[in-house]
């Protein structure tokens, strides 16, 4: 099975969001996963506004495989068992 793809949504000057991340890349080098973070005013001024419409107002967000997981606070816990049921 491939690794598991987990994306941070996040903006720009968002404290919230940095320490998420910083939760999500010491879970990453633990529990193996690929961590990406898009930025989605960014990806909106790339022409993307997908992202910002969508989770714009509840960021950040956790996306785990593609899907919604967690947003505002990391659900660690879930997470863990999340990742562990996928095989």
């Amino acid at each position: 099975m491939s690794r598991a793809q987990v994306e941070l949504l996040t903006r720009a000057g968002c404290a919230v969001c940095e320490t998420m991340r910083a939760q999500l890349t010491a879970l990453a080098a633990e529990l193996d996963f690929d961590l990406r973070s898009t930025d989605v005013d960014a990806a909106a001024a790339a022409g993307d506004a997908a992202l910002r419409a969508e989770f714009g107002d509840r960021l950040p967000v956790v996306l785990l495989d593609g899907r919604e997981h967690s947003y505002w606070d990391l659900d660690e816990p879930r997470l863990r068992a999340d990742l562990a049921a996928r095989g």
